[in-house]
């Protein structure tokens, strides 16, 4: 019995993994040499391309200020030593459970575990990490070890709110940079293809880290998808359709009509220019800009410039006078309709917001409703994005656009994918470069790697004004074109259309808005987050809404008394929307007005690409 005990104690795995290769030490010893022997050159290679265009020095070491942060937080963790040391106390209680149960474990009995991982955590998705009794050590080890790290982290008193979330984000970076999945060592599935593959895989990783900091310039911008599967025009971004109109900011885009007859009142779409417009045309079966086509609306999209430095200087006033205004004057010459159904998805939601304000100050009813996805007017409770704004980092900021003539489109790449760190970094270094496999060909990741700049005045005017001093909601505390800006007095239908999991537009600091409005305001809450709750076809039927026709204040009063809908809220829009669309008219072909075509949709100012 004893004997038994013992060999089941030196081999764990073997009931449960028959099929599994336990690393052999010479093996991955022989592996590791013969990819060392053959990346010399690849690596030399780099580092003299490398050394003809060196990056300068930062100047300062510590640009987000994390440093202070974190020290006032050790500084308040220490005047409460006896807190600290009953965290302390309740870590080494859960260490000795989980020691006592891997051990019993190990000697054949069962156990449940101490901590188990998110259901939706695919980080430990490999058999070994819950089969394997070293590897379920090691993983709720880990899983102990960050509960603890983000519960002192969360629990400091008298710390400053801006300071807290500082922490608290940056915690959550160091919690999943020091996963054990990241690291080779204790990856079982790393492990197992290193042996099999001899150390393929790690030299194929290599490859692919050393590729992309050539794509990046010296800089790591990591692959996320095959590329070479894309192209804009062809496979994405392909609805019929002409540029009819273009100036220093923006084209706009006519679609060619499908239907005989369509509503009078024609669309404009307003797209963010973080990141371009083809999220609402990635493919024919999940474009909204082809389902808009389809049940009778004549389409414009503002096809946003991708600005360099010789575009430094423009501002937000810019992007609403060659932007919405001038794209409402082109349809209404494209048509002859005086009035547009205008959709302005996030940043170009706010920027939509900001021109109804204008046109309704100057006395110009251009607009006959305005729907607005995921958007932000009130930021007083802007997400974790509030975590990069603040009075130092905004200041290193507009140094550095001021040097560049923009940001860019690599940074703002980084920022939002450390918001889901885990599925946006951290995935993607384990598969590329761990385990050798080459990403992925998937659309919406293509369009997220095709990231965008910022002009230096725009940007450093949209985050001081709205993102750090809230003016937007403040009557005549942001002024356009010599304009001061109500949006109180905005009293055009609205319909806004808010996703429940947005890291970026969080719901209930969007829902703000339907307090400030004048006129009718239909708000819509959509199942999942930031692009997958907007780019939700009917026939994908995925994700479920929510409506409440009762005025209410607050957030989770409108949720508690809201109406679940199966489905897309694309059709509960058409319903809204489509009474307000005017008479059914003739469809018009793209130049048929008084607009010439161009060039044929999806026009060139969005293929120009950052990196």
């Amino acid at each position: 019995m004893a004997d038994q005990q013992n060999s089941k104690q030196a081999t764990p795995n073997a009931d449960h993994h028959p099929d599994m290769k336990i690393p052999d030490p010479a093996e991955v010893s022989k592996a590791m040499a013969n990819i060392a022997e053959r990346s010399q050159r690849l690596v030399s290679d780099f580092l003299a391309r490398q050394a003809e265009h060196p990056e300068p020095a930062p100047t300062d070491l510590d640009p987000m200020h994390v440093g202070k942060a974190f020290m006032e937080m050790t500084a308040r963790l220490m005047a409460n030593p006896a807190r600290l040391v009953e965290a302390q106390v309740s870590l080494w209680q859960d260490y000795m459970n989980l020691w006592q149960n891997t051990a019993r474990r190990m000697f054949g009995e069962e156990t449940s575990p101490v901590i188990v991982p998110d259901k939706t955590d695919r980080r430990f998705k490999d058999d070994a990490w819950h089969e394997n009794e070293v590897f379920d050590f090691i993983k709720q080890s880990y899983l102990l070890t960050s509960r603890w790290l983000t519960n002192v982290a969360n629990d400091v008193e008298g710390l400053d709110t801006k300071d807290a979330k500082k922490v608290e984000f940056y915690t959550r970076q160091f919690i999943d940079a020091m996963a054990p999945s990241n690291f080779l060592f204790t990856n079982p599935e790393v492990l197992r293809v290193t042996v099999e593959s001899g150390g393929e895989n790690l030299l194929k990783g290599l490859e692919h880290l050393l590729s992309d900091l050539e794509r990046g310039h010296g800089r790591l911008r990591i692959s996320m998808t095959n590329e070479s599967a894309f192209e804009v025009g062809r496979n994405i971004a392909s609805t019929p359709g002409s540029v009819v109109y273009q100036n220093d900011m923006m084209q706009l885009i006519q679609y060619t009509p499908t239907t005989e007859k369509v509503k009078s009142v024609p669309v404009m779409i307003v797209p963010p220019w973080i990141n371009k417009f083809y999220i609402l045309d990635l493919r024919e079966k999940n474009s909204l800009i082809k389902w808009l086509v389809d049940q009778g609306y004549t389409t414009f999209v503002i096809s946003w410039v991708n600005p360099d430095e010789t575009l430094k200087d423009k501002s937000f006033d810019d992007y609403m006078l060659e932007g919405t205004l001038a794209g409402i004057n082109a349809i209404q010459d494209a048509t002859g309709a005086s009035k547009v159904n205008a959709i302005g998805y996030c940043l170009g939601g706010t920027l939509l917001a900001s021109t109804a304000a204008y046109l309704k100050a100057t006395g110009q009813d251009r607009l006959n409703s305005a729907t607005f996805l995921t958007t932000l007017t009130d930021f007083s409770e802007p997400g974790e994005l509030g975590v990069f704004i603040d009075e130092e980092q905004l200041d290193a900021l507009d140094e550095r656009m001021q040097k560049a003539g923009y940001l860019d489109g690599g940074d703002m790449a980084t920022t939002f994918n450390m918001l889901r760190a885990n599925d946006l970094i951290w995935s993607f270094v384990v598969n590329n470069y761990l385990l050798g496999k080459e990403p992925f060909p998937f659309d919406l990741l293509y369009w997220n790697g095709d990231s965008t700049r910022m002009p230096a005045a725009m940007h450093s005017f949209y985050l001081h004004k709205m993102y750090q001093e809230n003016k937007l909601i403040q009557p005549g505390g942001v002024v356009l074109q010599g304009v001061p800006l109500d949006l109180g007095k905005v009293d055009i239908p609205v319909y806004m259309l808010s996703c429940r999991e947005d890291h970026i537009a969080p719901w209930t600091s969007t829902f703000a808005a339907t307090n400030i409005y004048s006129g009718k305001v239909k708000f819509v809450l959509s199942a999942s987050g930031h692009i997958a709750g907007v780019v939700n076809p009917p026939v994908a039927n995925k994700y479920c809404y929510w409506t409440n026709n009762r005025k209410v204040k607050s957030p989770d009063a409108w949720l508690k008394g809201a109406q679940q809908h199966e489905g897309s809220w694309w059709t509960d829009w058409n319903e809204w929307c489509a009474p307000l669309s005017g008479p059914d008219v003739p469809a018009l072909q793209p130049g048929s007005g008084k607009l010439p075509v161009l060039e044929a949709a999806p026009g060139s100012y969005v293929k120009i690409r950052a990196v």
